[in-house]
């Protein structure tokens, strides 16, 4: 599939999932930033990073685009490492949705609205679990369609690839 076609596909899957209403966190974002890279290679994050630029223009700049922006790529790096299974790619995913709520809680917490201390910096971190549960409900939701896509075109496409052996 080629490089074009891959980022309009993203982009909608993308854009879709972050326009339609939904419960707050509860996108495409982590899990794409994750498949995208594992299965298509790292050439691919740029594709998810722009896609996010793209509609956090419509949605809004917040204080906190940095660290979101930053987690993307993050997850998108330590992809590669994850694509030997099945299990592992969804422990790989999962690996993503800490990063995510590590960085973008960290940014949260950099904005100085919980105090600069111990004591904000647990507590900006608490109150942001129902996210976290939200991301994570998400993902798995999400890395289900992709995992299950995936697996459809890989057997489409070995099928493909036999029976043109056989002629």
């Amino acid at each position: 599939m080629g490089y074009l076609k891959v980022s309009l596909i993203v982009f909608s899957f993308l854009a879709i999932s972050r326009f339609i209403p939904h419960p707050p966190n509860f996108t495409s974002l982590q899990t794409l930033s994750f498949y995208l890279p594992a299965v298509f290679g790292i050439k691919f994050i740029p594709i998810v990073l722009f896609s996010l630029i793209i509609t956090d223009m419509f949605i809004g700049i917040h204080s906190v685009i940095l660290f979101t922006w930053g987690s993307v790529i993050c997850i998108g790096i330590i992809s590669k490492y994850f694509n030997r299974s099945i299990l592992y790619r969804f422990l790989g995913v999962m690996t993503g949705v800490v990063i995510f709520f590590i960085l973008s809680n960290f940014g949260v917490w950099l904005n100085g609205a919980y105090g600069y201390n111990l004591k904000g910096f647990v507590e900006c971190y608490i109150l942001a679990l129902p996210f976290f549960g939200y991301s994570l409900i998400s993902t798995i939701f999400f890395s289900f369609i992709i995992e299950l896509a995936y697996k459809l075109f890989r057997t489409r496409f070995l099928n493909l690839m036999i029976k043109i052996n056989r002629l």
